[in-house]
C-alpha cells in the first residue's frame, strides 16, 4: 500500500487477546483498543467528517508530517483511495490503526462540532418551550430556568466554546449581541477573532448559563455583574474572570481565561532585555522604593509584575498584594481581593497591610491621590512598592503624579524605576524565513539604529556589520496560517537617577525636560527596543509600529 501515500505500520505485539488484536497482528497493524481522551478539532477534520462516517475511519494524531488514522476496515479499498488523496493533499504520510466499531463511535463525537450543538440545542429548546417572561412566580420561574440551563445542550455549548478558546491559546471568550444573531470572538494573541455565530434564541440563554456558572444573577439584566468560576482542562485548573454589561441588543459576556500555570513566565521570556533589564534588577535588589509599571488596559503589566514578584518570592521575605481582581494565584504571596462594594479599596486595603508588617507591597493600579500617597508613603518607609498606572510612556508617569497631588520631593525621593510596555506578536517559529526590505526602510532603520549606543547593540547581539535583516512567518498549520504566534513585550525602562530625581524636585517633573534627559542618556524607547527585536528576527516591524508612534512603514506608502 506504500503507493497509496499509506505507511502500514508493524505491529509491536502488545495486544490483548480478542478476535481483533489477531486480526491487526495479522495484519500487522497496531490495534487501538480505546479512543483517545481528546482529538483536536484541527486533526480530527483532516478527514471529512462525511468521509469518516462512510468509511469508519478517524484521525486523531499527527506529528513530523505523519498523520494517524483509525479504521474498522483497513482492506477497504475505497476507503484506502480516500486516505491517499488526503495524504497527498496535506502532503502528510499516514498511519493506520486497526480499532473496533464502539471505539469508532467514541472517536467519531470529536466531529459533533458548535454547529451541530447548536442545530440540536435550537431542537430541544424550543421542546422545552422556554419563555423567560412568562407570569408565574419568580422563584419558581428562576428555579426552572436554572434547572434547564445545567443540562445539556446548552451546557454543552458553552463547554465546546470554552474548549475551542482554550485550544486556540485565547485569552479572552467574547459573546456579544447583534441585530440578528449572536457573535463569539476569542482574542488570540491580541487580535480578536469571529469563531462562531450563534442564533438569536440560544445566544441568551448562553449568557444565563455563563452566569450561572459564575454564581450572577440570572435574571438581573438592567446592571453590569463581575464573577468567576474555575474549570479544570486536560488535569489543569483554568480560571475565568467574568464580566456581564449590558448592551443595547442584550447582554454581552467577556470570559477572560486566566491560566495559573501558563501565565507567568520570567521576565527575559516577556520579552525584558540589555539594559532595561539590568536597570530592573538593580531596582529589585533595593530594600525600599516604588517600581512603577505603566501602559494601557491589556498591556501586560499585570503579567510583568507577578513576574518580578516571582524572583522575590521567597520564604525570608512578606510579599502582599491588592489585586482587582487577583489574576493569577501564586503560590507564597499573599493576595488580596478589592470590593469597593463594601468599602474595602486599594487605599483602605494599603492601610491594613501596612501593619502586616510587608517586605514587598503590590497594589494592582493607583487611581486616585490616597492610593498614591499612601503607596509614596509606604515605599518611604522600608517597603518595596510595585504598582501600575494609565499613562502611554514611562516618563508620563511623573508628571501624572505630581499632577495627582504627590509633593515633588517624596515622589523623586521614593521612585526607582518607571517602567512602560506593549505586547507584540512573535514571529512564528515554524515558518519564519527573511524578509526583502526596500531601500527606504533600510534608511530609516538605520537612521533609528544611529541613536542607539553601540554597547546596547552587543547586549541585543546584534552585528550592522553582516547587515540588515527583518523576517517574516509565511504562513503554516501551527500559526494559524497568520506567521504569528505567541506574544512578547516591548519596554522602555526610565531608572530615577540623581538628574532625574533634580528635575522632579526643582523643574516640577517638566515632561519635556525629563525627556531630553533620557535621550542624552540614550536610554531605548520603546519603538527603539521594538526595532531591536525585528532585528533579532523576534517580530515584525508592522508589529512594532503597530503598538508605537511608528511612521517608518508609513513613510514608506507615501512615496
Amino acid at each position: 500500500m506504500a503507493d497509496q501515500g499509506i505507511t502500514i505500520k508493524p505491529a509491536n505485539g502488545n495486544f490483548k487477546n480478542g478476535e481483533l488484536a489477531q486480526k491487526a497482528e495479522f495484519l500487522g497493524l497496531p490495534f487501538l483498543e480505546k479512543a483517545p481522551e481528546k482529538i483536536s478539532p484541527n486533526i480530527i477534520s483532516i478527514i471529512p467528517r462525511d468521509v469518516a462516517k462512510k468509511h469508519k475511519m478517524a484521525s486523531f494524531e499527527k506529528s513530523d508530517g505523519i498523520l494517524k488514522v483509525a479504521m474498522v476496515d483497513p482492506q477497504n479499498i475505497d476507503a484506502l483511495n480516500a486516505l491517499r488523496f488526503i495524504a497527498e493533499k496535506e502532503n502528510l504520510e499516514i498511519e493506520t490503526y486497526l480499532i473496533s466499531e464502539e471505539v469508532f463511535s467514541e472517536m467519531f463525537e470529536s466531529y459533533v462540532g458548535s454547529e451541530e450543538m447548536i442545530k440540536e440545542a435550537v431542537k430541544s429548546l424550543k421542546k422545552e418551550e422556554i419563555v423567560f417572561n412568562v407570569e408565574e412566580n419568580a422563584r419558581e420561574k428562576q428555579r426552572k430556568e436554572e434547572e434547564i440551563l445545567k443540562e445539556a445542550p446548552v451546557a454543552k455549548i458553552v463547554q465546546v466554546i470554552i474548549s475551542h478558546a482554550i485550544e486556540g491559546r485565547a485569552s479572552d471568550i467574547h459573546v456579544e449581541p447583534m441585530e440578528k444573531d449572536y457573535r463569539v470572538r476569542f482574542r488570540v494573541d491580541g487580535i480578536l477573532h469571529t469563531s462562531l455565530i450563534l442564533p438569536n434564541e440560544i445566544g441568551p440563554v448562553v449568557i444565563a448559563r455563563i452566569k450561572i456558572l459564575s454564581n450572577l444573577k440570572i435574571d438581573e439584566k438592567r446592571k453590569p455583574q463581575d464573577g468567576r468560576f474555575r474549570i479544570t482542562e486536560n488535569g489543569k485548573d483554568i480560571d475565568f474572570r467574568v464580566s456581564i454589561l449590558p448592551v443595547i441588543n442584550g447582554e454581552k459576556a467577556v470570559l477572560r481565561i486566566l491560566d495559573k500555570e501558563g501565565g507567568v513566565s520570567d521576565v527575559k521570556s516577556l520579552g525584558l532585555m540589555g539594559t532595561a533589564l539590568e536597570n530592573t534588577f538593580l531596582a529589585l535588589k533595593e530594600t525600599y522604593g516604588m517600581i512603577l509599571m505603566t501602559g494601557p488596559t491589556g498591556s501586560g503589566k499585570s503579567t510583568t509584575l507577578y513576574a518580578l514578584l516571582k524572583i522575590l518570592n521567597g520564604e525570608d521575605r512578606n510579599i502582599i498584594t491588592l489585586e482587582d481582581p487577583i489574576e493569577y494565584n501564586i503560590e507564597g504571596l499573599n493576595q488580596s481581593q478589592i470590593v469597593p462594594e463594601i468599602g474595602y479599596t486599594f487605599a483602605n486595603g494599603l492601610r491594613s497591610i501596612l501593619r502586616q508588617d510587608p517586605n514587598v507591597i503590590m497594589v494592582g493600579e493607583i487611581r486616585d491621590v490616597e492610593t498614591a500617597e499612601l503607596a509614596v508613603h509606604a515605599a518611604l518607609t522600608g517597603h518595596l512598592m510595585f504598582s501600575t498606572l494609565h499613562t502611554n510612556t514611562a516618563i508620563g508617569a511623573i508628571p501624572r503624579l505630581v499632577d495627582m497631588g504627590i509633593e515633588p520631593f517624596l515622589l523623586a525621593s521614593s521612585l526607582r524605576i518607571v517602567m512602560a510596555q506593549r505586547l507584540v506578536r512573535r514571529i512564528c517559529p515554524n515558518c519564519k524565513e527573511e524578509e526583502p526590505i526596500s531601500e527606504s526602510i533600510q534608511n530609516a532603520l538605520k537612521k533609528e539604529l544611529k541613536k542607539i549606543p553601540l554597547e546596547e547593540l552587543a547586549k541585543y547581539e546584534i552585528e550592522l556589520s553582516k547587515g540588515i535583516h527583518v523576517f517574516h512567518g509565511k504562513g503554516c498549520d501551527k500559526c494559524g496560517k497568520t506567521g504569528l504566534k505567541g506574544r512578547m513585550a516591548v519596554f522602555e525602562a526610565i531608572p530615577v537617577n540623581e538628574a532625574i530625581k533634580n528635575i522632579i524636585t526643582e523643574k516640577s517633573a517638566d515632561e519635556g525636560i525629563l525627556t531630553k534627559e533620557r535621550e542624552s542618556e540614550q536610554l531605548l524607547t520603546m519603538k527603539q527596543d521594538g526595532i531591536l527585536k525585528v532585528l533579532r528576527g523576534e517580530t515584525t516591524l508592522e508589529e512594532v509600529e503597530r503598538v508605537t508612534e511608528g511612521n517608518i512603514l508609513l513613510e514608506e506608502r507615501d512615496e
